[in-house]
């Protein structure tokens, strides 16, 4: 066992002890945590990400996605957390996740609870009672966690569920965006330049709507249209999608490109992360074969949006 875990209690022991900690208080010593049991591993805590519903903690290993992870305050009880709304987003958009409160930590591969241990927990008198064997534990959760591999898709239905849990976590993050002190800085300059040029009447819901559904049919366009599969990304994306669709092409590289805002980057790198793993070919093939239509993609991309807004079939801009 390596000495990372029982120096991360001690740490958080002590500034819980101070008696006015708060989750976020104990957020340097995760990520000290995290980093410690794997050196190539980077835990990324963007604060601008949370407030607009990203996860305390995006896992990478270099430039691939490993998971997320969840804080809360020490002693909140995770049993409730998971029956949260923000929680259950997560469980259904992302595969590889942790849910803890700092002494417990739940590990969930594809939204199913897979392991559970704790290095200590609190007694009667709220004090942080060590636990020898649950750091053991632990620590072996968190080896499988970095370990877990993104589960290859082979269903057009599996992936339609998941691009539509992940469409409505960006949409929401859009949302939020917008209403930021900065008003919503480039999004906002994209709303305006989309009531000037496209819909006048665009309100922000429209707009974080319609921006979302682009975001995941333009992901899902390129992907359908590269055989290059270990190079695909976000970053990617817009070379790969087809020339006979420029508007598309054009919308796609604005929107999404490098001037992407920071605050959603983390959920459209996961949706990339998760197409760049799917069985494209099959999906499509077996899909195809299934309709009896011409066009896989864009039927398939009907089956996506029956899964992200049961009320929708179509929505403004996104062919």
């Amino acid at each position: 066992m390596s000495n990372s875990l029982p120096k991360y209690l001690e740490e958080i022991t002590g500034i819980y002890q101070q008696g006015n900690a708060t989750e976020h208080s104990y957020r340097p010593a995760l990520k000290k945590l995290i980093e410690s049991l794997n050196n190539n591993l980077q835990a990324l805590n963007e604060p601008k990400r949370i407030a607009c519903g990203a996860p305390d903690f995006v896992i990478n290993q270099g430039i691939v996605e490993i998971g997320h992870l969840e804080a809360k305050d020490i002693g909140t009880s995770l049993k409730k957390v998971e029956n949260t709304p923000q929680i259950k987003r997560y469980l259904q958009a992302l595969g590889n996740l942790i849910i803890t409160d700092h002494l417990e930590f739940r590990w969930y591969v594809s939204g199913e609870l897979r392991l559970s241990a704790a290095v200590a927990s609190l007694n009667q008198k709220k004090q942080i009672k060590p636990d020898s064997q649950g750091i053991l534990q632990v620590e072996q959760l968190f080896c499988q966690f970095f370990l877990s591999k993104v589960i290859q898709i082979t269903t057009p239905r599996e992936l339609a569920k998941k691009m539509a849990a992940l469409a409505q976590l960006i949409r929401d993050a859009i949302g939020q965006a917008l209403k930021d002190q900065d008003c919503g800085g480039m999004l906002r300059q994209q709303l305006q330049s989309f009531q000037r040029v496209l819909i006048s009447d665009l309100n922000e819901a429209q707009f974080a709507d319609m921006y979302a559904q682009t975001i995941c049919y333009g992901l899902f366009a390129a992907r359908c249209n590269t055989d290059q599969i270990s190079s695909f990304s976000r970053e990617t994306a817009a070379f790969r999608l087809p020339k006979t669709n420029p508007f598309l092409r054009g919308i796609f590289h604005q929107i999404a490109g490098t001037e992407l805002d920071e605050r959603i980057t983390w959920a459209v790198d996961t949706l990339a992360t998760i197409l760049q793993q799917t069985d494209m070919e099959g999906i499509l093939s077996s899909f195809g074969k299934r309709t009896r239509k011409q066009d896989p993609v864009v039927h398939f991309y009907e089956t996506f949006l029956a899964e992200y807004d049961s009320k929708m079939r179509e929505s403004r801009g996104v062919y």
